[in-house]
């Protein structure tokens, strides 16, 4: 199937970006673009016009009426216990892509941030769950024809396993553009650590948690934020849509080990079912956050409107 044609649609920058409270905590919602409708088909192949369709609590939000999924490119900007963080970095401005949807793209991600009251050099922590190109486009700017590191006073982790797996990986041509222009800039900057990730996680600081969560890449990482006894999990890409709350086998096309993939969606809403810890969506076009509920031998997910 081929590749979803371009959007146009720059992104507007919002004037009181989309929030959610987690204890002492507000999660801000920093905006990029919404992604073309031939995304859904692409990304999610096996969640089909007809399987969407049966399930009528996907829509208006998060699917619409002729069955096809919505999704969204942001990231997740906080600041807890003093230093500010800035979960993935979604796709960046005028970066060449093979991808039609993110090629040269001229949107206000970086307006948003600020108007979320995060100024790029006040960025003290840059999480990345991923290494792929839609997770790491704002590492870098270009300025004066070099790409250079957008948040030059943080500090951008991943997980070791990660990094060395691209390393080793025979990457395509706009794979290795890709790290040359978004990646590779920030380790020559000495600006990236690269963190050991047990099975059970590891805090990085008070109340927040990388999780493993290994499927769609060998290092991928979930965000647990937890402040005043309430949890978070930002997703990455271990659930890319609420559909996949629904059927869990459901996986993405660009999975490097999709059986590993299911495993991990299938514990982590096992885990999550009917507590109140707040999901917060990747790539879930708005409401983006909800809690997962039992439903039948599945589960569905209920929303938490923004403030």
């Amino acid at each position: 199937m081929s590749k979803p044609s371009p959007n146009t649609a720059a992104g507007v920058p919002s004037a009181t970006p989309p929030c959610w409270t987690v204890g002492d905590v507000t999660v801000h919602r920093i905006d990029e673009v919404l992604l073309p409708p031939a995304t859904g088909p692409w990304l999610l192949p096996g969640a089909t016009t007809d399987l969407v369709g049966r399930e009528e609590w996907l829509r208006p939000d998060f699917a619409d009426s002729d069955g096809i999924l919505q999704l969204h490119s942001h990231s997740f900007a906080f600041e807890k216990d003093g230093m500010r963080v800035l979960v993935d970095t979604a796709i960046g401005n005028g970066k060449t892509r093979a991808n039609p949807a993110w090629h040269k793209l001229s949107t206000g991600y970086l307006d948003n941030l600020r108007a979320a009251g995060f100024s790029p050099d006040s960025i003290d922590l840059v999480l990345l769950t991923h290494l792929h190109t839609d997770h790491v486009g704002w590492n870098t700017h270009e300025v004066d024809g070099t790409w250079v590191p957008t948040f030059g006073n943080a500090r951008y982790v991943t997980s070791r396993t990660e990094r060395d797996f691209w390393a080793g990986y025979d990457m395509d041509e706009p794979r290795r553009h890709m790290f040359e222009d978004s990646v590779v800039p920030v380790e020559e900057a000495a600006l990236l650590d690269l963190v050991d990730v047990p099975a059970d996680g590891v805090e990085i600081a008070s109340g927040l948690r990388l999780l493993p969560t290994p499927g769609h890449t060998p290092g991928h990482l979930a965000i647990q934020l937890t402040s005043q006894g309430k949890t978070a999990l930002i997703t990455g890409d271990c659930i890319h849509h609420p559909v996949q709350f629904a059927h869990p086998a459901i996986g993405s096309c660009v999975d490097i080990h999709p059986e590993h993939s299911e495993a991990t969606r299938r514990r982590m809403l096992a885990a999550l079912a009917d507590t109140d810890a707040l999901v917060l969506g990747t790539h879930f076009p708005p409401p983006t956050a909800g809690r997962v509920v039992s439903h039948g031998n599945s589960y569905r997910m209920t929303s938490v409107p923004a403030a």
